[in-house]
C-alpha cells in the first residue's frame, strides 16, 4: 500500500482502523519531505511541532474521535506563506517578512487545525503571491515535480508542487488572478478558487483586497471539496465573508451532467494555444457531449482587457497594502550606523528598496502611480468601471450556460528563466484566469490531459458566483472519464 497515493478518506479508513497512525502518517510525509524537497523546493519551513501535533490526534482517535467530529482527522497538510500560522514563520516569500512569527492562526488555518488537520509546514511561493511562476521567491524558484527544468507555476507553486510531489496529503493556496488555478494545471492536480467571499481573508498577507481568495489543492475533485467545505463560512472577522451557509459539496458529488449547458468563449481562440492544450481542451469538450452536456459558444467581448484591467487594480491595491511594510513595527530593515541621523525618507527607500524584490517594486510603483493626485480617475477609477461591465457580461453568459469551459493557460509549464526577464509574457499568461477573479466567480483546474512532453495539462470551469457544487460536479464528471486520472510524476 502507497500511502501518498490515497485519498483523504482512504487515509482517515486506516487511521481509524488503527493500521497506521497518525504519527507515523506524518512522519511519512516529513521523511519525503527530507529526501526530496531539496530538488522541488516546494517548502520554505517545515514545522518542528508536526509530530506533536500528530500524537495530538492520536490520541483523540484513541478516545473515540470520529470524521463526522473531525472531517480531516489526521490528514498531514501544507499551507501557503502567505496565510498566518501562530508561532510559525510566514515570510509571504519575501525579504521584507523572513523573520516574522504570527500570533494568531489565520481563520484557514484555524478551521482546518480544528478538524484535526496536521501542519507539515509553509509552502514557497512568488513574493507576497506577485508572479505566475515561483520564481519571485526570495528562498528561490519552486521547480516542477515532472520536469525539474520547468516551473511549477505561480504563486502558489509551492502548494500545487508539494501535492503533486505527494509531500503533503493536501495544500492550501491563494488566487487573485489564477494563482491556485495555473499552478494546479501545471502540476497536473485539482486546484479550486472559491466564489470570492465564500472563504475568510482573514490572516492572510494581503496583496489585492478586491480579488484575493483562498482555496484548495488536493489529489482529487473529492478532496478538494471536502477541504473546501471545511475553510469556507462567515467569519465575523473578514466583512467580505458571504452569510451564505457551506454546504456539503464533496457528499453532493454528481457525475450526471446530462442536459448540462457548458460555455465556450469565442473569445479565448487564441493562436498563441499550444497545440498540445488545444488537443486537450476538444479532448475535454468531446468527453462532455459524451456525457449528455449541451455544448454551446457564448461571447465576453470586453475579455481583451481583462490583463489591463487586473493589473491595474491589483497593482493599486498592492500599493496600499505594502504601504505598512516600512521597518518601523515589524519587517525587514535596512541598518545605518547612526539611525537617529537617517532623514526618513532614505530609511524608508533604503529598507523597502532591499526588503522588496524587482517584481514587487515594479507593481507596487505602478500602483502607486494609478493612485496619485490626477491619474486616479484615468486608470483605476476607469479599470474599476470596466471591471463592472466585465462582470456583467459573466451575468449575462450563465443565463444562457451552466459553466464555462476553457483552457487554464496557452501553454503546458515553460522553462525556469525562460519568461522571467520579460513580465509583459509573464502577465499575459493569464488570459484566461483574471477576469474569473474581477467578477468574483468560482473557477478550478482539473487535470485532463498529458503534453507530447510528458507534461500534465488541465482545464478551467467557471461557474456562477456561489455555484461550487455545480462546478466541482463538471469537474468530477471530467476526473472520472479522464486517461490521466491518478497520474504523478516519477519522484524519487
Amino acid at each position: 500500500m502507497e500511502i501518498s497515493n490515497l485519498s483523504i478518506k482512504e487515509t482517515q479508513k486506516i487511521l481509524l482502523e488503527k493500521k497506521i497512525s497518525a504519527y507515523e502518517l506524518t512522519q511519512y510525509y516529513l521523511d519525503r519531505i527530507e529526501k526530496l524537497d531539496p530538488q522541488i523546493n516546494s517548502y520554505i519551513t517545515v514545522n518542528e511541532k508536526a509530530l506533536e501535533e500528530a500524537k495530538a490526534i492520536d490520541q483523540k482517535i484513541s478516545k473515540g474521535a470520529t470524521i463526522e467530529s473531525f472531517s480531516l482527522l489526521g490528514i498531514p497538510m501544507g499551507i501557503k506563506d502567505m496565510l498566518c500560522t501562530k508561532g510559525i514563520k510566514t515570510t509571504a516569500g519575501s525579504k521584507m517578512l523572513e523573520n516574522f512569527i504570527p500570533p494568531y492562526d489565520s481563520t484557514v488555518v484555524s478551521r482546518l487545525k480544528n478538524q484535526g488537520a496536521i501542519l507539515l509546514g509553509k509552502l514557497n511561493q512568488d513574493e507576497f503571491a506577485m508572479g505566475s511562476s515561483s520564481e519571485t521567491s526570495y528562498y528561490g524558484p519552486v521547480k516542477n515535480p515532472w520536469n525539474l527544468d520547468c516551473v511549477a507555476g505561480g504563486s502558489s507553486g509551492g502548494s500545487a508542487a508539494a501535492v503533486a510531489a505527494e509531500l503533503a496529503q493536501f495544500t492550501i493556496g491563494t488566487d487573485t488572478g489564477g494563482s491556485i488555478r495555473q499552478p494546479a494545471h501545471f502540476c497536473g492536480v485539482v486546484g479550486v478558487k472559491p466564489t470570492y467571499g465564500r472563504v475568510s481573508r482573514y490572516g492572510i498577507v494581503a496583496y489585492a483586497s478586491s480579488l484575493d481568495q483562498a482555496g484548495p489543492l488536493a489529489k482529487n475533485v473529492e478532496d478538494a471539496a471536502l477541504i473546501l467545505e471545511t475553510i469556507a463560512g462567515h467569519d465575523s472577522m473578514d466583512s467580505t465573508t458571504s452569510q451564505r451557509k457551506k454546504e456539503p459539496w464533496s457528499e453532493n458529488l454528481n457525475a450526471n451532467i446530462k442536459g448540462l449547458r457548458v460555455g465556450l468563449v469565442k473569445e479565448y481562440r487564441t493562436d498563441q494555444l499550444y497545440p498540445d492544450v488545444e488537443k486537450v481542451y476538444a479532448e475535454s469538450i468531446e468527453t462532455l457531449k459524451k456525457l449528455g452536456a449541451e455544448i454551446k459558444e457564448i461571447s465576453l467581448p470586453l475579455t481583451e482587457f481583462g490583463i489591463p484591467v487586473y493589473y491595474l487594480i491589483a497593482s493599486s491595491e498592492a500599493s496600499s497594502n505594502l504601504a505598512r511594510y516600512d521597518g518601523v513595527r515589524y519587517g525587514h530593515r535596512a541598518e545605518f550606523k547612526n539611525l537617529s541621523a537617517v532623514e526618513l525618507e532614505k530609511f524608508y527607500g533604503q529598507t523597502r528598496g532591499e526588503g522588496f524584490g524587482k517584481e514587487v517594486q515594479r507593481r507596487i510603483m505602478l500602483g502607486t502611480y494609478c493612485l496619485s493626485s490626477g491619474y486616479f480617475d484615468a486608470y483605476y477609477n476607469k479599470a474599476s468601471q470596466v471591471r463592472r461591465l466585465i462582470s456583467n457580461q459573466y451575468q449575462e453568459a450563465f443565463k444562457s450556460c451552466d459553466v464555462l469551459l476553457s483552457p487554464v493557460t496557452t501553454s503546458p509549464a515553460f522553462k525556469l528563466g525562460e519568461r522571467i526577464s520579460d513580465p509583459l509574457t509573464m502577465y499575459l499568461n493569464d488570459i484566461f484566469t483574471i477576469t474569473v477573479n474581477l467578477a468574483g466567480l468560482p473557477g478550478m483546474s482539473v487535470p485532463f490531459g498529458i503534453s507530447k512532453g510528458g507534461l500534465p495539462i488541465g482545464v478551467q470551469l467557471v461557474t456562477a458566483p456561489f455555484e461550487e457544487q455545480k462546478m466541482l460536479n463538471v469537474a468530477y464528471a471530467l476526473e472520472m472519464n479522464s486517461n490521466t486520472k491518478g497520474a504523478r510524476p516519477n519522484v524519487s
